[in-house]
């Protein structure tokens, strides 16, 4: 059994790496073979438009085309049994970089078919984790919860079922007093972290050994 987890943030020991770990985690527990991604430790961008994953008898049809950093991570994905993606939300979606690698990821094998059908040729479950900095009211007030629920639609018709795990009013800063930052309350943020995070955590891990039961 093996799983990827995908982190979409620029820090690699914050909320949603520590997410991810969890997860992976859950997955190791129940004997698979696990492996850590940093998006921005890679060199790539998103999709181009350039359709030769569509073309008709084309060399790359129902693969990416583009050669870089992401291209060895698309091999192991077809052969993977779990896929973790987590990102942190900023401006009520995820990262730009995950963001790039979910349309790199998805398209090629998304169809222009009447169904649409997907061409990928493995079998994987997907767990999806947000970490949000809002509370869970602010972020339905916004409509948040529904535009990232249409992510999680695209991958599961395409990779697999999948799975999301939503995580809010997140710790930002170890140290409040450094930032410009009065909307929020810096002492119930660390409670918060100190009683509700664990419990998130634990959430990840139960989620990653979801990913690899039968």
């Amino acid at each position: 059994m093996k799983v990827i987890a995908f982190n979409g943030s620029p820090r690699k020991d914050w909320n949603t790496a520590e997410l991810l770990k969890s997860a992976l985690k859950g997955a190791a527990s129940q004997g698979a073979e696990v492996e850590l991604v940093h998006l921005y430790d890679l060199n790539y961008k998103g999709c181009t438009s350039c359709f030769a994953c569509k073309l008709k008898g084309g060399k790359s049809y129902g693969r990416c085309v583009l050669k870089d950093d992401l291209t060895p991570f698309f091999r192991k994905i077809e052969t993977a049994d779990g896929i973790l993606l987590g990102s942190p939300v900023y401006l009520g979606g995820a990262t730009g970089e995950m963001r790039s690698f979910i349309e790199r990821l998805v398209f090629p094998f998304f169809t222009y078919t009447d169904p649409p059908t997907s061409l990928f040729p493995g079998k994987a479950r997907v767990g999806i984790i947000y970490a949000f900095g809002a509370t869970e009211e602010m972020a339905a007030q916004r409509g948040w919860d529904r535009s990232l629920s249409d992510i999680g639609a695209f991958l599961q018709r395409v990779l697999g079922p999948a799975e999301t795990l939503q995580v809010y009013d997140t710790l930002q800063f170890d140290d409040y007093s450094k930032y410009v930052a009065p909307r929020f309350d810096p002492a119930a943020k660390a409670l918060r972290r100190k009683n509700v995070f664990p419990q998130d955590c634990r959430k990840a891990f139960e989620m990653g050994v979801r990913l690899v039961q039968p």
